[in-house]
């Protein structure tokens, strides 16, 4: 692909390393912005800027959040004794929308996938298994993506329990194995949800 522009060139070339953005898609939107007001691309930058400098970690469930401790986690309304846990803010957003879960989460911030070189040290497996062990929490509830990756992060996770004075259970197979919890329509999540099972008794079924 040719430019007639260095600067065309390097906002394609930036803006087709999205995922899921090749470089023809890439310069459709570079040519876009182009034609908007000068206002609005400087407002759009910002707003990338200010999510790569200013966006924070929940230190207690380590959601994305723009201050220490999410909206979530500060709610008094919320189940403190239940948390749900989930690979990434995309599955806390696919569980709020079904406005079945009043307890609170932990991101795990993706799965142990040895080919993909992710460990246990690379989650925040530990700071779970902590939280359990200071007492408030009577429940987990595994809600990771139904496929080797996530089955593997579950059993590791149970593992790291044993002998600790708490229910373990997994949203119920109304996710078809092998899905994405994301994809996963707001009523057949919902149910998963509310028809969680015993985490020993997932076990036995595979």
């Amino acid at each position: 692909m040719e430019f007639s522009s260095k600067l065309l060139e390097n906002a394609v070339y930036e803006i087709s390393q999205l995922p899921g953005i090749g470089k023809r898609t890439a310069l459709r939107l570079a040519l876009h912005l182009l034609k908007q007001p000068e206002e609005q691309t400087s407002r759009l930058s910002q707003s990338l800027e200010n999510l790569r400098t200013q966006i924070k970690f929940c230190s207690s469930c380590h959601n994305i959040s723009d201050v220490a401790i999410c909206e979530i986690c500060a709610n008094p309304k919320r189940n403190e004794t239940i948390v749900c846990v989930v690979e990434d803010i995309r599955d806390v957003m696919a569980i709020e929308n079904t406005g079945q879960f009043k307890g609170l989460y932990h991101v795990l911030g993706g799965k142990i996938s040895p080919m993909e070189c992710v460990g246990p040290q690379d989650l925040t497996i530990m700071s779970l298994v902590n939280k359990v062990k200071n007492g408030k929490v009577n429940e987990l509830i595994f809600a990771l993506s139904s496929t080797m990756e996530g089955d593997t992060t579950n059993f590791y996770i149970f593992k790291q329990l044993e002998g600790e004075s708490i229910k373990t259970s997994t949203i119920a197979r109304g996710i078809a194995v092998g899905d994405e919890l994301e994809y996963a329509d707001e009523v057949t999540l919902g149910r998963s949800i509310l028809n969680r099972i015993p985490f020993e008794n997932s076990m036995k079924a595979t």
